[in-house]
């Protein structure tokens, strides 16, 4: 019998337009449930290990002469392309993410969300939209959450219901699962560019100008401590990936996070990463342990994927203390948001210090804070880059160099505005000439307005 006929077509198989949608649904759960009931089989077939570490397509052929065996004992009948299908989504659940591999193929897609097992949603160019992928039941999408966290030492269950892990490309995945989620496991993916953007790249997007680029690897070949503040989505990564580039090829660089996604082109790059407590509760290696280990292996630079603890105070005194060149991101609003947050941060050192002391050591340690945004029709911008020039009194000061400027939003919705610069000469330019840096002083000049347009 085929699937269509236990689904109960009419004469001609043709169905009216009044059921076509149960039978969709129907044809959908006998379509995922012979699916899931094929899987076990095939993998009791072939030889996982065999398989993943095959460097040719031999045994790709391999896994769908199983799967073909398979459904051959299987009493339904399925048309070619239905057929074909079944195949591909195996070959996705036995080697791969299942409905999750045609979204991570689709380079158009940025980030992945699934609400439960039944509601996938995707991004693209800064929109949200519905997925038609799905899942069989909640036990399958906890399967992949357990898949994913399981190939990079992290574990999720009752006792350890969150999870911060990563995909073999680098993206950034995040799940939680019942009873903290009420609704289901609940999975979300930050895709990863299989080739990392460039600084052409963003100037194309219109993320930053020319001009600006010009500034931000003078700073960086300057040996300058930066801060990328903005919010979840802004694109910190992504320029803390593009001031990296500048660093030059003969410096030793250490980076540390939480999950690794950053993508630094240098051969000379150590690569840390925290570990969460084991079942035990032991074990667990922060940030602030991995920020103290590298002041020992001789960095040149320490890249610091976020700061978002007591790991600030020794970054801070590892930037004011011999390793200049230092970048890290922080979550802030804006610069003066950004000065305060760090405040707190390293108020959580859990050493009694001052306000005043710590504000001390921020205005030493940082010189640049660069200020990323997500706008409201999805582009990610540059939208200020300001300098700190020291304390005055108790009050961190700073000077605003470049800012966006939004006028308005156009009929499709589209931010309209301005990037230039304010007027003010940094008070960096004399670092950065004496490290054969001379910028052009129009850079800076309060007349040029110079234009962003559309994503990242």
């Amino acid at each position: 019998m085929s699937l269509r006929q236990r689904l109960g077509k009419g004469p001609g198989g043709q169905t009216p337009a009044s059921c076509q949608q149960p039978e969709d649904d129907a044809r959908q759960a006998a379509f995922q449930e012979l699916k899931g009931r094929m899987h076990y089989k095939v993998i009791d077939k072939v030889d996982l290990a065999q398989i993943s570490q095959a460097a040719d397509g031999s045994m790709d052929k391999e896994l769908e002469g199983a799967i073909a065996q398979v459904l051959e004992g299987e009493s339904v009948q399925l048309a070619p392309d239905e057929r074909a299908r079944l195949i591909i989504e195996i070959k996705d659940e036995v080697m791969g993410l299942g409905p999750l591999e045609p979204l991570l193929a689709d380079e158009s897609v940025s980030e992945i969300m699934c609400n439960g097992y039944n509601r996938v949603y995707v991004e693209r160019c800064g929109r949200l939209t519905k997925a038609t992928a799905r899942f069989r039941d909640d036990a399958h999408l906890l399967k992949i959450i357990d898949k994913i966290a399981t190939k990079v030492g992290r574990r999720i269950d009752e006792s350890s219901p969150m999870v911060d892990a990563r995909l073999a490309d680098g993206s950034r995945v995040n799940a939680i699962i019942p009873p903290l989620a009420l609704d289901g496991p609940s999975l979300t993916i930050r895709k990863f560019a299989k080739d990392p953007l460039t600084v052409a790249d963003l100037i194309r997007y219109g993320s930053i100008t020319p001009e600006l680029a010009q500034v931000i690897k003078g700073v960086v070949t300057a040996r300058l401590n930066v801060v990328i503040s903005g919010g979840t989505g802004s694109g910190k990564t992504t320029l803390l990936n593009v001031f990296s580039s500048f660093i030059p090829f003969g410096e030793r660089i250490v980076t540390i996070e939480d999950s690794a996604e950053l993508q630094l082109q240098q051969e000379h790059v150590v690569r840390l990463e925290t570990r969460p407590p084991n079942i035990e509760g032991v074990g667990q290696v922060t940030m602030r342990d991995l920020v103290r280990n590298c002041l020992r292996m001789r960095p040149d630079r320490i890249v610091v994927g976020e700061c978002r603890g007591g790991e600030a105070l020794d970054m801070m005194q590892a930037m004011s203390t011999g390793h200049d060149g230092s970048l890290t991101t922080i979550h802030a609003n804006s610069p003066r948001d950004c000065v305060s947050r760090m405040e707190t941060l390293v108020s959580m050192g859990g050493l009694d210090i001052s306000e005043r002391a710590i504000r001390r050591q921020i205005a030493s340690a940082v010189e640049v804070i660069v200020q990323v945004a997500r706008l409201s029709d999805g582009s990610r911008k540059v939208i200020s880059f300001s300098e700190i020039t020291g304390m005055e009194g108790d009050m961190v000061t700073m000077q605003e160099i470049f800012k966006f400027q939004q006028s308005g939003v156009d009929e499709k919705g589209k931010v309209i505005g301005h990037f230039g610069p304010t007027g003010i000469r940094p008070s960096f330019s004399e670092k950065l000439k004496s490290h054969g840096v001379d910028l052009d002083s129009g850079l800076f000049g309060g007349e040029r307005r110079l234009g962003l347009g559309a994503n990242l």
